[in-house]
């Protein structure tokens, strides 16, 4: 699998985790209204499974369950939606953001990978 960046290799030495790359090939679920500026932005990650990251990424209070809710989008794309979010996409399965002006949340949820 293709390393984190030194960006993201630097951010998850904050959290004192070994990173877990997306390549820019692989691909996150994301909401349309991430794009929109919508706040706050959260991001939750499974393990990587196929051709995704596990990512699933949205904006606002409440996760939806519309079944189109969530779009497939290549790495490589997430800086033309959402550029402050490339740091968090390193975190390995099992980790959370939620993100807001002034605000950054960043934990480990062990129901994610261990429902």
């Amino acid at each position: 699998m293709t390393s984190a960046t030194n960006d993201q290799q630097e951010f998850c030495r904050r959290f004192s985790v070994t990173p877990t790359a997306a390549p820019q090939h692989m691909k996150v679920g994301i909401s349309r209204n991430v794009r929109n500026g919508m706040h706050p932005i959260n991001g939750l990650r499974h393990s990587p499974a196929g051709d995704t990251t596990g990512w699933y990424i949205w904006a606002g209070e409440e996760l939806s369950d519309d079944p189109d809710f969530f779009v497939p989008v290549h790495v490589s794309h997430i800086s033309d939606w959402c550029p402050h979010i490339l740091a968090y996409v390193a975190l390995p399965p099992g980790w959370r953001f939620l993100l807001a002006p002034g605000h950054e949340d960043v934990w480990f949820d062990s129901s994610i990978i261990h429902p």
